[in-house]
């Protein structure tokens, strides 16, 4: 019986992978070979396991993956049921992550999900390149531009400026809203990265401050009062965290204080989530289509069965049906998926000088700043007994602690951004030593 399931969960998979094709990418060998090394040998990683995530393991699952990992900081909450489908009442307030894994884990025989509840900033950046491809779900813009600047990160270019083709991270994105969506490709240095095409997302949606303060109308004024006004207010100095529970929780609160003051209704916690983090209701045949859509192209890249999307796509269900692919541009001279951001430095520039240089580069502007060098600390902001281990470099010369090389690439990470839009970001700097056996290099990136 286990073995007439098995061959009819993989019949229709064979016949992507077993068969030759016009379509077929260059370094395709069908068989049953391909196969088996989907099963045992690629790692994928799901990062978010909301509505779009929950569709993700259960495709990707079905697709024939059977190594794969997931990482999300939620827990389960009673709004997430009506289209979240891995999760139940009993769940609410377990890991998404874990019940996620543990639900795909017992519905598809022979797949091995390993959960993680945390924020991706908690990983780190080495973490991220144990895995062949990474699989977006998220709902955030801020944790898209962060994963996107760790996989670029790896990237590694030849003397030419053409990418290495080992050191590219694929990434597959998805991302839903309401009955619209969208699927892409990422291959860094070869098609835009995320942060090639940041124009595609539009401005939050802002209310005049006097609307807030003086007048409110709707329960977003209320909510927004609290969270911009009311916060900074009560809580001087304190940053607020979205993705802290607690502080969730206290904007509520006075919305539905203020709320009740002017006599608005419909102020409830799912909703301040929303209007806090920008969220737009999620549509589960939305989810489970763009999904679809993912998966498949994360199969295709991984085998080769088949040429992939070039490489944006667009869904609207809002009226009928429409769907339209368009091929985007690659910015050659991003920061994120370019060869790097030129530094230029004295050979006697310290490492804590290096790092306050960073702050004001204007193409930079990063604080909190965390180096490595050629997969070596060389200072690390956290956790704390990295920090102490690493600290004494920072008197230190970085032409030394670089081996004396006079041209070379530097890895950072830390918050990127000016005033309160700051977010985490990984870079990757292109650092040359005045007069210290400088090469032909490319200088047009410079800074």
């Amino acid at each position: 019986m286990a073995d007439s399931t098995s061959q009819s969960r993989s019949r229709d998979l064979d016949k992507l992978l077993l068969r030759p094709g016009n379509l077929v990418g260059s370094t395709f060998e069908p068989g049953t070979q391909l196969r088996e090394d989907i099963k045992e040998i690629v790692r994928v990683l799901v990062i978010g396991a909301g509505g779009l995530g929950c569709e993700l393991l259960k495709d990707l699952a079905f697709s024939g993956f059977r190594n794969l990992e997931v990482i999300d900081m939620d827990r389960i909450e009673v709004t997430n049921l009506n289209r979240q489908f891995l999760f139940r009442l009993g769940d609410v307030g377990k890991p998404k992550a874990e019940v996620a894994a543990k639900r795909v884990m017992e519905r598809v025989s022979g797949v091995d999900i390993k959960p993680h509840f945390c924020r991706i900033e908690d990983k780190p950046i080495s973490f991220y390149n144990d895995f062949s491809i990474i699989v977006l779900g998220l709902d955030s813009v801020e944790a898209r531009s962060y994963i996107n600047s760790v996989a670029c990160s790896f990237l590694e270019y030849d003397s030419d400026d053409n990418p290495r083709e080992e050191t590219i991270k694929p990434m597959v994105d998805g991302g839903t809203e309401g009955f619209k969506g969208h699927a892409r490709i990422i291959m860094p240095g070869v098609t835009p990265c995320f942060e090639c095409t940041i124009w595609l997302f539009p401005p939050q949606v802002k209310f005049p401050l006097c609307t807030l303060a003086e007048t409110p109308r709707t329960a977003a004024h209320c909510i927004e009062y609290a969270h911009l006004i009311k916060w900074d207010e009560v809580h001087s100095g304190k940053t607020f965290d979205p993705d802290y529970p607690e502080h969730m929780q206290w904007v509520y609160s006075e919305a539905v204080k203020r709320a009740e003051l002017f006599g608005i209704p419909g102020v409830t916690y799912s909703l301040t989530q929303g209007v806090v983090k920008n969220i737009i209701p999620a549509i589960a045949s939305t989810n489970a289509i763009i999904s679809a859509v993912c998966s498949l192209e994360t199969l295709k890249i991984v085998s080769g069965c088949s040429k992939t999307l070039t490489n944006y796509l667009t869904y609207n269900g809002v009226e009928g049906l429409h769907t339209k692919v368009t091929e985007f541009v690659r910015d050659k001279d991003c920061i994120v998926c370019g060869p790097g951001v030129l530094i230029e430095l004295e050979v006697s520039i310290t490492l804590k000088k290096f790092i306050d240089l960073l702050e004001d580069h204007p193409k930079l502007l990063l604080t909190r700043v965390s180096v490595t060098y050629r997969g070596d600390n060389l200072y690390m902001q956290a956790p704390p007994v990295l920090e102490e281990l690493t600290r004494s470099n920072l008197d230190l010369p970085l032409f030394e602690l670089m081996s004396k090389t006079p041209t070379d690439i530097v890895h950072v990470t830390g918050a990127a951004g000016k005033g309160d839009k700051k977010q985490s970001c990984s870079r990757k700097l292109r650092v040359v030593f005045k007069g210290v056996g400088v090469t032909d290099m490319d200088m047009a990136g410079g800074a």
